[in-house]
């Protein structure tokens, strides 16, 4: 009897140290699935916290001039930014609903006129012709993942990625930034292209025949801006024509350049 008690025991314990194995594991993986679910819900709760915050604090104290823009809106500045979690211009820049038209791209481009319709341009139309903004600002930043996308790309290869072909877009700022900063390391001419390609999506404006018009009539401004969040500093400067605004073959250049710390 007592043999097989004995024996009974150890072929239950001969059990259990073989089923813990996938029982455990099902048991690890409904606790993660539950973890989870209690992690996304927790980020909807700050969410919801963060609209109420706003509603209270800003909506409600201001309620006159959040039933205006219902009306309509008449932003005086386009803003053309990065994807980048990590650079929101009203954040950094201190917009208020209301005063910017934002659209947000991977590597902030602007395509040339003659690439066609695309989510960018057709924001740029509606922003120039409807809007009637008065100043458009292009703000490339430090670090941006698809400057170094571009910068990796190699000359005689085809991108084959819908990244790699949108941001062959800025290839001309590439082609500079090779030439004129060919003796510094990887890095050092990404952050060179990261500014170079702000300037050549300020050319490509110049492309779209309304945007031309109303800058060489003083209508519309155009404006670089650069927004390094290693250091926190912002650099700003305005693209014009040379000579005569009126001579569509005016050189560009920069002008109004400042620096912000």
């Amino acid at each position: 009897m007592v043999c097989n008690v004995f024996r009974t025991n150890s072929d239950l314990k001969l059990q259990a140290s073989r089923e813990p194995a996938g029982v455990t594991k099902e048991l690890k993986s409904d606790k993660s699935e539950r973890m989870a679910g209690v992690e996304h819900v927790d980020l909807f709760n700050e969410m919801k916290q963060r609209f109420l915050s706003f509603k209270k604090h800003k909506y409600m104290k201001d309620l006159e001039h959040y039933e205006k823009l219902a009306k309509g809106q008449a932003p005086k500045f386009m803003v053309i930014a990065c994807a980048d979690s990590r650079v929101c211009p009203s954040s950094i820049l201190g917009f208020q609903p209301g005063e910017a038209f934002v659209v947000r791209n991977v590597a902030n481009m602007v395509p040339p006129y003659e690439n066609g319709p695309s989510e960018t341009n057709a924001a740029l139309e509606f922003a120039v012709n409807s809007l009637k903004v008065e100043n458009i600002l292009v703000i490339g930043h430090s670090c941006c993942g698809g400057i170094r996308a571009l910068m990796s790309m190699h000359d005689d290869v085809e991108p084959s990625s819908l990244i790699g072909s949108w941001v062959s877009v800025g290839m001309n700022a590439r082609v500079k930034t090779k030439a004129a900063a060919h003796l510094l390391n990887f890095d050092q001419q990404c952050k060179h292209c990261e500014k170079e390609s702000v300037n050549c999506s300020l050319v490509n404006l110049l492309s779209y025949p309304w945007v031309e018009e109303k800058v060489r009539n003083g209508e519309l401004n155009i404006h670089g801006g650069y927004y390094d969040f290693v250091d926190c500093s912002f650099e700003k400067w305005t693209l014009y024509k040379e000579n005569n605004m009126k001579d569509r073959s005016g050189k560009v250049a920069v002008k109004d350049r400042a620096f912000w710390f």
